[in-house]
Parts: structure tokens; sequence; C-alpha cells
């Protein structure tokens, strides 16, 4: 359920389709993640949400940027030089490989001998892909991302004065709760490595929005195995998506062969999260609208796209009338930016930010 200064401000927006940033709550989160951490470095996923309002709430809290290309790198360092910045993704360009960073991940053996071949001194952390089972998780992170043992004994010789190895990356998958994330830092931490990032993967429930993962939980089973290494987590989603929200309003309701339709100004192209992942995106009705209803029925939520697939929520038992504001909740991660924006040609959304 959002919280009343939510409701008010949604309602009271001068014009939608729009996100609503919840800046303190963002604050307070990210605050009560960086204590339950403890010793554990804490760098932020900026591929989750690169809004710079967003990054300067959490720019209070964490230890660094966890970026994937040369435009999130140029984003972060103008927005706050001097902090560190961490350097992942497959398929870096030679341009990425001269960037300067904290540390760089390196993904493959010929990624290696490239950055070797710069010149440039770099802190490289080997990317690993190990063949651990991962169960529950809501993607997996296997295929081309990383290597191998093989890959990583491979580059071992390839390290010199300049390029100097400080240790493991990895991120085996996304959706885990506090205890499968530790057994997998268990496994992970069976090494000689003194550093080690063990990336991100912290469940977000789409389903039941209050569920929130158990950061305590995590922290403390991280400093149990900590040892004398030099830990490090890259969360994204679960620092972030609990802040946004997607304010629309209905433009039309309907049905058809027997299914109630609530139409929204925007779409998918705007939030893209339900599709990509597949689920039905947690909402609020407000009633602002004096126009034709749907009254206490299952209502299926689409957007303005001229596809069957700009769909933000199916069967939701509520009610809808011409006019009212639908408050989409945890959109603060994956959605404005991972989204198709110009497909069709809407008008994009407006940004407001509580508490700035």
């Amino acid at each position: 359920m959002i919280s009343p200064r939510v409701q008010d401000a949604a309602s009271r927006l001068p014009g939608v389709p729009a996100y609503l940033y919840d800046l303190p709550a963002l604050d307070e989160h990210a605050a009560a993640v960086r204590r339950a951490m403890g010793a554990t470095e804490l760098y932020y996923a900026v591929k989750a949400n690169p809004d710079p309002e967003v990054l300067r709430v959490l720019a209070a809290h964490v230890d660094g940027w966890e970026v994937s290309s040369q435009g999130e790198h140029a984003h972060v360092t103008s927005l706050f030089p001097g902090t560190p910045v961490a350097l992942g993704g497959p398929g870096k360009t030679d341009a990425e490989l001269r960037l300067p960073h904290h540390r760089i991940h390196v993904e493959s053996p010929n990624e290696l001998r490239r950055l070797v071949a710069t010149g440039l001194p770099a802190d490289v952390l080997l990317r690993l892909n190990p063949d651990l089972p991962v169960e529950g998780a809501a993607l997996t992170m296997s295929g081309p991302f990383g290597m191998d043992e093989d890959g990583v004994a491979e580059c071992l010789p390839l390290f010199t004065d300049r390029v100097r190895l400080r240790g493991l990356h990895t991120h085996l998958a996304s959706g885990l709760d506090a205890g499968h994330l530790v057994g997998l830092a268990g496994a992970l931490l069976d090494n000689d490595h003194e550093e080690v990032n063990l990336g991100g993967g912290m469940a977000v429930s789409y389903a039941v929005p209050e569920s929130r993962f158990d950061w305590a939980a995590y922290g403390a089973g991280l400093a149990a195995l900590r040892g004398g290494r030099r830990l490090r987590i890259e969360p994204g989603r679960a620092l972030t998506a609990y802040c946004g929200y997607y304010v629309t309003e209905v433009v039309d309701v309907k049905r058809v062969r027997g299914q109630a339709y609530a139409v929204l100004l925007g779409g998918t192209h705007h939030l893209r999260t339900p599709v990509t992942k597949g689920h039905d995106q947690p909402c609020t009705v407000l009633p602002t609208g004096r126009g034709q209803a749907l009254a206490d029925e299952p209502i299926t939520f689409v957007g303005q796209l001229c596809t069957p697939k700009d769909v933000f929520a199916r069967n939701i038992v509520t009610t809808a009338r011409v006019g009212d504001t639908v408050v989409f909740e945890m959109a603060g991660a994956y959605a404005w930016n991972i989204s198709h924006h110009d497909f069709l040609m809407h008008p994009k959304p407006a940004f407001h930010y509580l508490g700035a």
C-alpha cells in the first residue's frame, strides 16, 4: 500500500504520465542497508536506475558505483568526481578499457590481453562464472558472462606489475533470498583471493511488495564468512525499486469478450518492468475520476501501445473509472531506463521528486 504522502502527491501532479520518486524513503532504506552490511563494501549498480536525484541520495550511503559502459562511467564521474568506480560488463571496447577506474571486472582472457596492451595500470577482478547450482532464482547469469575455471587459469600468467590481480567477481543470479546468497557466498569464498565481489541478486518481490530482502541476515552471514577478506556487493534493484512510482490516468474502460480493460495513458514503453519480468505490476487506483466505471471486478490494466503485450497488470479486482489516477509501485529500478521510449512517439513522462 502506498503511503499517504505519495497518494497525495500523485493525485496532485500537474500532468501524467509521470514518474514520482520518494527520496526520503530511499534515503531511509539505503541508510538501513548500509548499517546492515557493516564492513562489507557497498557499490550501487547504476544500470538499475541512473537518475541523478536518485544517485545523489545514494551517494551518502555507498562506497562507490558499478558501471557497465562508457556512458554510465561519464555520467557518474561527472556527478561524483573522485568516488570509486568499478567497470564491468561484457564486450568492453578499447575506449572503455582505457577509462579510469578503481576496479575493472575482466570477462575473458582475451579482454585481459587487450587491457594489458593498453599499457595503462589497472586493478583487476576476474569475473568467474562458477558451476554452482542456483535454485529459486528469477534470472541466472550463465552463458557468456564471465569465465569458467579454465578461463581464470588462463588469465593468471598474464598479469604484470602494472595490471594487477586483486581478486574475483561473480554475479550468479537475481531474485535470491538472504539465506541462498549467504550459502553461495560460502562456496565462492573457498579460495585464496583476498578480495571478492559477490555482485547483487537480492530478491525483490513484485507479487508481495511488503516482503523485503533480509539485509540484516545477509550482513551477519557475510561477516561470519569474511575472515580477513575484502568483500563487496553491488545491489541495484533491491536498493531503488521501492522508491519509484509510475503515475498515470484511466483514459477508457471497456469489456471485450467478457474481459474488463482499463486503458491508461502511457504504457510499457515508459515502464517496461512488468513485461520484462512477466508479472503484474502492483498498483493503487485513486478515485479522481468521474467518468464511466468498471466496479469491483477483475480488470486488466493496459497502455496505449499498438501491441497486446502492452499490459501492466492482469485481472486486478478493483474499481476503475475514466479519469482515475493509477499509481504503479516499485518503479524505481529497471523501469524508465530499460524501456523502449520512442515506440509510437508518445510524449515522454515528467519526473517529480518528493523531498528534493
